[in-house]
């Protein structure tokens, strides 16, 4: 009996990966958020602002992953340059968010996606200070409101990011089909 685990998992990997590979070799296509659900409780009071949402449901549609972003040009050298570090990651939180989601936005539109096909944002700030989890929630979400869509959420402080000047780094996931 055991002998049969290996090769059953052997198997279920394989399909896994070829799932994986057909899923990938697809296409994108946006539906401008209208394969997604948002959910609410039975309970919700409306008159409470939310910044996000508590759960999406996704209806139809294939899952695209943003790499994480930060307020470096989406294209940069790697090991990164000092002098691109000091150019685009200044002592602004706020400015950083803003640069962040202009390359995030410039990514989902190369993947055919909008704003609206977001179902989820994480938002990592390092060296964190009283108020910036206000501050970094108002910029993203000034990307989504115009969509009148609220994407789910988490939003966390972090010791350090990839350089001692980072101060976010945000990461979305969206649905196309």
């Amino acid at each position: 009996m055991n002998a049969m685990k290996p090769a059953r998992t052997s198997a279920a990997l394989a399909a896994l990966a070829f799932g994986a590979l057909a899923f990938a070799a697809a296409p994108a296509r946006a539906q401008s958020g209208n394969h997604l659900e948002t959910i609410h409780h039975p309970n919700y009071d409306k008159n409470v602002f939310m910044p996000f949402s508590p759960a999406i449901k996704i209806k139809s549609g294939k899952i695209l992953w943003l790499a994480g972003g930060t307020a470096l040009p989406v294209y940069h050298d790697h090991p990164h340059k000092r002098e691109q570090i000091l150019k685009y990651l200044t002592n602004d939180l706020e400015g950083q968010v803003r640069q962040t989601m202009d390359g995030i936005m410039e990514t989902l539109k190369a993947a055919g996606a909008s704003p609206k096909d977001v179902v989820h944002v994480f938002i990592f700030r390092a060296r964190p200070r009283m108020g910036d989890i206000g501050k970094a929630s108002a910029v993203v979400n000034s990307y989504f409101a115009p969509h009148n869509h609220k994407p789910t959420t988490t939003n966390l402080a972090v010791l350090e990011l990839g350089e001692p000047e980072q101060l976010v780094e945000i990461q979305v996931v969206a649905v196309v089909d």
